[in-house]
């Protein structure tokens, strides 16, 4: 099924303008370490150490950030026990794995093209 920007526009308003909330969730899930997080939990349920073992490179930080702005979103679920020593874990909610299943294709795109895009083993310098 192909969707034209025009068709999205059409049945949406004005989407992607300024100020529309089109634009934030973009932000919280196309952002650097909001889309390699949802892709870690792509595969099921992580704790922090697991996430910060996967998304190789994010703070503490970062990582804190990103998953309570996607727990905010509702994309991301935050499960704590109570036990001795406390355990947490993260996962992908109903509409997390919906986005994903969206968002996937684009990823095996990226995989299969970045070699076409970025030298191997650098990044193209910006002119």
């Amino acid at each position: 099924m192909t969707v034209s920007l025009a068709e999205i526009r059409r049945s949406s308003g004005e989407v992607f303008t300024e100020g529309c909330p089109t634009r934030v969730v973009l932000d919280h899930i196309m952002s650097k370490w909001g889309v390699l997080v949802l892709l870690a939990l792509t595969d099921g349920t992580h704790r922090w150490g697991e996430l910060r073992r996967e998304v190789q490179g994010i703070s503490e930080k970062m990582l804190a950030s990103t998953l309570r702005t996607l727990e905010s979103d509702g994309l991301v679920v935050r499960t704590s026990y109570p036990e001795v020593p406390p355990r947490v874990e993260y996962a992908l909610t109903d509409l997390g794995h919906e986005l994903m299943q969206q968002m996937l294709p684009l990823v095996q795109w990226v995989a299969v093209h970045a070699g076409d895009i970025v030298p191997e083993g650098g990044v193209r310098p910006v002119a």
